[in-house]
């Protein structure tokens, strides 16, 4: 089997608001095409135009390739050997950021046909079944342009996510910080209060997790706040700091009684490798179609066992994602949760529509896949009615 061609769709919600910091507004999709008629399917988390470009670009010299140009011909089922090369052929233009996104894409899709070549979901091409369902927790990023508003919106959306069977879910708490929420602004104390609210409304029983967004610039300043929030029992708190403040997260690993999480934006196992290794961090959160797709993300899992560190990936994104996410958790025992944008609570409608079936989410768990490949169809009218062509001026 061969792969004969690539194809890129850049997709957008219709309704995106430009000044909504979500992701779940834009796509990159692509298909891969085999002689056999294969079609795999991936997606990643980034500008789908730049990601785009790195797959169709015509490369000049060897060291600066164009994705697809490297890998039609080729073998769809080498996966290790097609990110080898994918990773050193683009290297100088690539190597980390945008150009391992659009590899995730790719690598994402080459799994999927590896899936139905061989008739069997993609974990069990990867390893044994280390449980028996998966545990979502709902991602939610409520409404409110003040603090009171913002936190009612929280509560009713938890209490949603209970009552549609989550027993965890994630609250977006960003009065401050680059991705501050629309016109919300507040302080210290107000992350404090909402998370605290939150807390109060759900009851002790709920997991909570809290997302503060790179909120602080300062570790010390951030310690203050977080010790604060120590006795809410959070599971962990995501990106208190800047990603590149790796000695910040190191002082707060040694003055925290909570886990850290981060990794969303990471692109490689060598970024968490400095994550770990250096920050610190308890909980690794690789994005598959971010960290260069399953293959960099199992390598990315493997090296949190050896450092005793769970993990818990980001997906902010379509139920492509949400099942390469399935796939990589299914195999992976120190894996308690999977990050899961529920279509019921989310405003994007390219997260609910782009593909026919959702992954489905039964008694608060998700079953182990057992369609081959990723399981995941593409909606045809969707894909039309997403084109960013005809959905930007």
């Amino acid at each position: 089997m061969k792969i004969t061609s690539v194809t890129c769709h850049v997709l957008l919600d219709p309704g995106a608001d430009p000044n909504a910091t979500s992701s779940a507004l834009d796509d990159l999709v692509v298909e891969i095409h085999t002689d056999d008629g294969l079609v795999g399917v991936g997606e990643t988390d980034t500008n789908p135009w730049v990601a785009r470009a790195f797959i169709d670009s015509v490369g000049t010299h060897t060291m600066g390739l164009g994705l697809e140009e490297m890998i039609v011909g080729a073998d769809p089922l080498d996966t290790d050997a097609l990110w080898e090369r994918m990773y050193i052929g683009s290297a100088m233009s690539g190597r980390r950021g945008s150009g391992i996104c659009a590899m995730g894409a790719i690598d994402m899709a080459l799994w999927d046909i590896r899936g139905k070549a061989a008739g069997k979901p993609c974990w069990q091409l990867i390893g044994d079944a280390a449980h028996d369902r998966i545990t979502p927790y709902a991602s939610l990023q409520p409404e409110g342009d003040d603090a009171a508003t913002y936190t009612r919106s929280l509560i009713e959306w938890l209490g949603k996510a209970r009552s549609i069977g989550f027993a965890a879910a994630k609250l977006e708490v960003t009065p401050f910080g680059p991705y501050a929420h629309q016109k919300l602004r507040g302080d210290d104390d107000t992350v404090v209060e909402i998370v605290t609210a939150c807390r109060e409304a759900i009851g002790p029983d709920f997991t909570l997790m809290v997302d503060v967004q790179y909120a602080w610039s300062d570790a010390r300043r951030a310690l203050k706040t977080l010790k604060r929030l120590e006795p809410l029992d959070l599971f962990f708190i995501e990106t208190p700091l800047w990603i590149d403040d790796l000695d910040g997260y190191a002082y707060l690993h040694d003055h925290l009684d909570m886990r850290i999480a981060v990794g969303e934006w990471q692109t490689t196992r060598f970024e968490f490798a400095d994550l770990m290794d250096r920050g610190g961090i308890d909980v690794a959160q690789p994005d598959v179609g971010r960290v260069g797709g399953l293959t960099e993300a199992m390598k990315v899992c493997e090296m949190a066992a050896e450092r005793e560190r769970l993990i818990v990936p980001h997906c902010w994104k379509t139920a492509i994602g949400i099942a390469a996410s399935v796939h990589m958790a299914a195999t992976t025992p120190h894996c308690p949760y999977v990050e899961f944008l529920p279509a019921d609570l989310c405003d994007s409608a390219l997260r609910r529509d782009l593909t026919v079936h959702d992954v489905p989410m039964i008694d608060g768990s998700i079953p182990l896949p057992d369609a081959p490949g990723l399981g995941v169809e593409l909606d045809p009218d969707a894909l039309a009615r997403f084109d960013a062509g005809r959905n930007i001026s």
